[in-house]
């Protein structure tokens, strides 16, 4: 049985919906749509998306795709875009995101990344947005521990719930120093690009003769692979993006494999995990 994380107070199916690049295409969105509510039916309930994601295409998309299901069992993540983020403007843009996704509220809202605007301003819009049940709650994405830290030391800076952050096998630089400071603040970690965006091209020879040991073992696919490792700590939420059902069920899968320390020994003498602090992976 899946094991379910915690995400603001509500248990979640630790894999989720990517949406980047998703709703672009017309020709495309019957089948994104139909892959998205296969994977709702399937268990999912996690679903990300952006503003900037096509310019709302991406949210409208999301919305046509739920429409028919219940709110309450869904936990509904948009970003904004750090521009938008001022205490003027971000009312205006979560507005406009709600009506593309036509719901009344988000589960949790996040800064896209940092940008010119005070994150002072940013929090204290959030709060405003939170107070007026627009959002259950906020967060942020590509903060690096440095950026983390300064804003926990704000008023409402104890209130970020969650860091949105590239993470996958070749990206494992944020075990260094910022998931450390993430799980000392209890804030969730939610992975982007978990699955290289199915660009697997970068395994060497050695990789890939441990990987396919433990795929073979286990009967999975490299892609569950990678999932499933990074949602081993049980409090990790990742988000691969699938537009097609199968590769949508594939992913919805990984959340029940378990795999053994000795398997995690055998993943960490060939991804190697940081022994320096290595810049923030981003996109």
């Amino acid at each position: 049985m899946t094991k379910k994380v915690t995400l603001a107070g509500k248990k979640v199916h630790p894999i989720g919906i990517g949406t980047w690049n998703i709703g672009n295409h017309t020709i495309d969105r019957d089948k994104e749509i139909t892959a998205i509510q296969r994977g709702i039916e399937a268990g999912a309930q996690v679903i990300d998306t952006a503003e900037m994601y096509g310019s709302g295409l991406s949210e409208q998309l999301v919305g046509e795709a739920i429409r028919h299901f219940s709110r309450e069992s869904l936990y509904l993540i948009s970003k904004i875009l750090p521009e938008n983020a001022s205490k003027k403007q971000l009312p205006q843009s979560l507005e406009k995101s709600l009506q593309r996704l036509a719901v009344d509220y988000l589960d949790l809202y996040l800064l896209h990344w940092q940008g010119a605007v005070p994150i002072e301003d940013t929090m204290e819009a959030m709060e405003k947005a939170k107070k007026a049940g627009k959002i259950r709650a906020w967060g942020v994405s590509n903060f690096d521990t440095k950026d983390l830290q300064k804003m926990t030391q704000l008023p409402h800076g104890q209130e970020c719930i969650a860091n949105q952050v590239k993470y996958n096998l070749f990206d494992r630089g944020i075990e260094y120093d910022l998931l450390p400071y993430m799980q000392k603040q209890q804030m969730t970690m939610i992975a982007y690009s978990p699955i290289v965006k199915g660009d697997f091209s970068g395994i060497n020879r050695q990789q890939k003769m441990v990987l396919q040991e433990i795929v073979e073992r286990h009967q999975i696919s490299i892609p569950q692979l990678f999932l499933a490792w990074s949602i081993r700590d049980n409090h990790t939420i990742a988000i691969p993006k699938a537009s097609k059902v199968e590769h949508m069920l594939e992913n919805l899968q990984a959340g029940d494999i378990s795999l053994t320390q000795q398997e995690y020994a055998q993943i960490d003498q060939v991804f190697c995990k940081p022994t320096s602090k290595q810049s923030l992976a981003l996109w």
